[in-house]
């Protein structure tokens, strides 16, 4: 006789098997108790995961039901005076430790609530297998005007990915910008969400160093509020923007960070001004060199600035790497305004070549052995300046247009945020900076002097000149 087989109530004939729905009956207490027991264990993970709402909650509700309202007003009065207390006390360390982290627990919860929408608008969700999966939002790190979001990224992307989408993730979270740093860990990218702006004010001039550390010059302040130190040892800066963009402010915001050195003699500073003296000519006498009248006058000091570098090689073949500043053979920081006048603008063929060549030299010899290229230019293409490749520095001032930017800073610069095409007219000295090996641009804004203020630093500081080969007093 066949077997057969009846699932749910519809009768197979023939069927090998019979295969009918199991019921397991189970007591009422017994289905009561496990419901209990996930209501228990859910409530304890939530008080564990959320203990900043409810240990203060469970403390407060206590003293209410020992004290009355006295317990917790009396409480909570105290805590505020004790905040308030540490807060005109030392207010740094009251910030990092007691309201940081406050408001990065706060922020996290905001961003939470758009994130799924912000990653599927911004077309970072990714899906696989009839799934979406979305980046994973890690932790939250607030400090002056700027957000830190850890994200974990989806297998299979990379921070650009990030990079690309950040002014959309700008308008989503109602900041002013995003930018997409790398982490620590391969799978990890850093979203820096930037709402304040404290570039906006007027960065006054610095206080000048007793010793110059050339590895960290103050000349300005980072767009997340601390302090901005430039690295000269080991490099050469260029100087890009238009016209009334802050050129100056970036030379001579560099100038007053090696104005000590200048009077002991650790530093030379040697300087081209091709416009007749007008940006370089107020603080002459902080030049050891220099040249403004004739261009044969220039080009004579930038073959001279080769010549030197050349020579200190030599000196130091097999003895060390980098060349250490001494009185004897101190730093020399040969700064030219507008350089694009020597390399592209200048009629005399055959000095424009000899500008290229001994240019090509000290660029490229002179950063170990102590002899350095600070350079501004308005014009970043590459038939006014061929060897622009050769500044690992450089710095990106107010641009015209946006095509510039990745011409000046490098390819996919302006993807991760610098837009300096986008910087107004009335934000001068704002610049974004990129250095040789770091894929990120940083936005600053440099000290501004005044002209008074550049000629009293010049008397402070200032000493023997040599102006068009004429010498004179800077003292005088």
């Amino acid at each position: 006789m066949p077997l057969v087989n009846v699932i749910r109530g519809e009768r197979i004939d023939p069927a090998p098997l019979n295969v009918r729905t199991p019921f397991v009956r189970i007591p009422l207490w017994l289905a009561l108790s496990w419901w209990g027991a996930k209501a228990v264990g859910r409530m304890t993970v939530f008080a564990g995961r959320y203990w900043y709402v409810t240990a203060p909650a469970t403390g407060l509700t206590w003293l209410y039901a020992e004290y009355g309202w006295a317990g917790p007003a009396l409480t909570v009065g105290g805590i505020g005076s004790a905040a308030a207390g540490w807060w005109y006390g030392h207010r740094p360390s009251f910030l990092r430790f007691g309201w940081y982290p406050v408001l990065s627990r706060f922020r996290r919860w905001l961003y939470r609530r758009n994130w799924h929408a912000a990653m599927v608008t911004a077309k970072l969700a990714v899906s696989f297998d009839s799934h979406t999966v979305l980046p994973v939002l890690r932790k939250v790190h607030c400090s002056g005007g700027v957000d830190v979001v850890t994200v974990r990224m989806v297998t299979g992307q990379i921070p650009d990915d990030f990079a690309k989408v950040a002014e959309r993730l700008a308008h989503t979270f109602g900041v002013r910008q995003v930018k997409a740093v790398p982490g620590v860990r391969p799978d990890v990218v850093l979203l820096h969400l930037f709402r304040g702006d404290p570039l906006a004010k007027l960065v006054r001039p610095l206080p000048v160093p007793a010793v110059p550390e050339f590895t960290a010059l103050p000349v300005g302040r980072r767009e997340d509020g601390e302090g901005y130190d430039l690295r000269l040892f080991g490099t050469q800066v260029l100087v890009v923007g238009a016209t009334g963009a802050g050129k100056g402010s970036v030379i001579w915001s560099l100038v007053r960070s090696l104005a000590a050195g200048v009077t002991s003699g650790l530093v030379q500073l040697w300087g081209l001004d091709p416009k007749g003296g007008m940006e370089l000519g107020m603080g002459a006498p902080m030049f050891a060199r220099f040249a403004r009248k004739d261009y044969p006058a220039m080009v004579e000091l930038i073959e001279e600035a080769a010549t030197v570098a050349k020579d200190r090689a030599g000196k130091l073949y097999g003895r060390t790497r980098q060349h250490t500043p001494s009185p004897d053979e101190p730093l020399i920081v040969v700064v030219i305004d507008e350089l694009a006048n020597l390399t592209a603008y200048l009629t005399d063929r055959q000095l424009k070549d000899r500008v290229k060549a001994a240019l090509s030299i000290l660029l490229s010899q002179g950063r170990a052995v102590g002899v350095h290229v600070v350079a501004a230019i308005q014009d970043p293409r590459k038939e006014v300046l061929p060897f622009r490749d050769l500044f690992p520095t450089r710095i990106g001032l107010r641009l015209a247009e946006a095509a510039q930017v990745d011409l000046v800073l490098g390819e996919g610069m302006r993807d991760r945020g610098a837009l300096c095409d986008r910087i107004p007219q009335s934000l001068p000295g704002v610049a974004f900076v990129v250095i040789d090996g770091d894929p990120t641009p940083m936005r600053v804004r440099f000290s501004y002097l005044t002209d008074a203020e550049i000629r009293d630093m010049a008397h402070t500081y200032g000493r023997l000149r040599v102006i068009d080969g004429e010498v004179l007093d800077g003292a005088a």
